[in-house]
């Protein structure tokens, strides 16, 4: 795993996982974090396509690490594809231990976007 801060790379969310975001085991609900992924991903579909997307697909999450209380959680984002109105978005979290200075990846995933219009239909992208 790739250390964050050599990738060169700038996050689309950064965020502390909290005590509120645990299980009873004290790990981070994964829900939790696919929650943030579907937020970057977001954010770029709609900073791409310049208005509304909507999810209407994640595919291939896989967890590789936990992510614990006070980690500092690193998701990225990489536009892999893009269709009329469809956008394919490749996308990783990293986690940081509060006092390290090494990240490692804890999970990764695919989204897919469609950018809709005010009737919530798809409409063209206007990257």
């Amino acid at each position: 795993m790739v250390d964050e801060v050599m990738s060169g790379r700038d996050p689309a969310i950064r965020i502390s996982a909290m005590p509120a975001d645990t299980n009873a085991y004290g790990d981070i609900f994964g829900g939790w974090l696919m929650s943030m992924m579907d937020s970057a991903a977001g954010l770029t579909a709609a900073r791409y396509s310049h208005g509304r997307a909507v999810t209407v697909a994640m595919d291939g999450m896989q967890f590789h690490q936990p992510v614990k209380v006070g980690d500092e959680v690193s998701v990225y984002t990489n536009m892999v594809k893009t269709g009329t109105s469809s956008m394919t978005i490749d996308v990783e979290a990293w986690r940081r231990e509060r006092h390290r200075d090494t990240a490692v990846k804890v999970t990764q995933a695919t989204f897919t976007f469609v950018a809709i219009d005010e009737n919530g239909r798809p409409r063209p992208i206007k990257g």
